[in-house]
């Protein structure tokens, strides 16, 4: 899966399955695809999905397909099917898939504001951030209202069966960071689920200043949250997200030891996109102060988006991802910071990275044990 994710797929179908997500916040450019019972995230709209060693056939009726590698058939995959919801809209007439779409095959996912701080100066923007593109292609909103997230995530919980929803957002001005938005968010969304059901939620956003918000998140509704570095060295971090870097590492490190005091060891999560420049030994480094935080380090191989300034970047080599998520795997296991035991949010589906199978098989588990 490693190998899959770092070259992209060819389609011969691209209508198969779910819609893929061009654009926007979180996986863009990818397709949800069922390997061995796993769904994963595959790039399919990036330069180099189009001249990817690997290719699907188009679906039989069942929805199953073969993936090729050159001519020779090598796995029987699915791709999960359009979510009922999708075909729903809003009391005030917004289609549902602008509100939240599925990620993987059973995770609500929405970017609450659909604007940034970061974005609207070139200058302060993450290179490889896309989040404007789906507002600027119609495909989304640019604030969804905790009503609209609440009648959306109730129609998934009941028609698609969602297990959790990741809540994501732009940076807005203020010191709260997005903490606000997403605690107004959260609040409505759990009042408005169907008796007796329940829908995790994590929260993302930077760190904010004050460290009771991490309490007032909590206490709205967010299970887990979620502070994401992308990169882990100054360096790498002022190159690429010249304007998130104003918000050094040292505060997401002093933010995490608070905020896992509020949520619980391994409830506390960081995305980490590995082939930014970042070292191997400097991702694991990082990964090693995170994980005796109670930190969940989730490490994902970048992929390069269509439309930004690193869309030309390379992918990062899949022999070189195993060497960071074999160990990786190891660490968390013997940590007791397993993806399987995280309530809610990108660690727990683990469709971006294979990492979570690196916790329970291979080396990951021989030195664990």
């Amino acid at each position: 899966m490693t190998e899959l994710q770092s070259h992209g797929l060819r389609l011969l179908d691209p209508t198969a399955g779910a819609p893929s997500r061009r654009g926007g916040a979180g996986p863009s450019d990818h397709k949800a695809v069922t390997v061995d019972g796993h769904t994963i995230m595959v790039p399919v709209h990036t330069s180099g999905a189009w001249q990817s060693p690997f290719m699907a056939e188009a679906p039989d009726a069942a929805g199953a397909s073969v993936l090729k590698r050159g001519s020779i058939p090598i796995a029987q995959i699915a791709f999960p099917r359009q979510p009922r919801f999708y075909a729903l809209q809003t009391m005030d007439g917004v289609p549902y898939s602008h509100i939240a779409t599925l990620h993987g095959a059973d995770v609500l996912a929405t970017t609450v504001l659909q604007t940034c701080i970061r974005y609207e100066s070139r200058r302060k923007s993450c290179k490889f951030c896309a989040i404007g593109q789906s507002l600027a292609a119609g495909r989304t909103i640019a604030h969804k209202t905790p009503e609209q997230l609440a009648e959306v995530a109730r129609m998934a919980v009941l028609l698609d069966g969602v297990k959790h929803m990741v809540m994501t957002t732009g940076t807005p001005p203020g010191d709260d960071r997005g903490a606000r938005v997403l605690a107004d968010s959260a609040f409505a969304i759990k009042a408005g689920l169907p008796a007796g059901r329940t829908l995790p939620l994590q929260g993302q956003c930077e760190p904010p200043d004050d460290d009771r918000w991490f309490t007032r998140l909590q206490a709205a509704g967010i299970d887990t949250l979620g502070m994401h570095l992308e990169a882990v060295t100054p360096a790498v971090r002022e190159r690429i997200m010249p304007g998130k870097a104003t918000v050094p590492v040292s505060r997401y490190l002093t933010a995490f030891e608070a905020s896992v005091k509020v949520f619980g060891r391994g409830q506390v999560s960081t995305y980490i996109l590995a082939g930014l420049g970042d070292t191997r030994e400097e991702i694991l480094a990082m990964c090693a102060t995170l994980v005796g935080l109670g930190v969940y380090p989730f490490v994902v191989p970048f992929v390069p988006i269509s439309g930004t300034p690193l869309e030309d970047h390379p992918a990062p080599d899949a022999g070189w991802m195993k060497s960071i998520l074999e160990p990786l795997g190891a660490m968390v296991s013997r940590a007791g910071l397993r993806s399987v035991d995280i309530k809610a949010g990108c660690g727990k589906c683990g469709a971006c990275s294979s990492q979570s199978q690196y916790e329970t098989t291979g080396a990951g588990a021989e030195l664990a044990a």
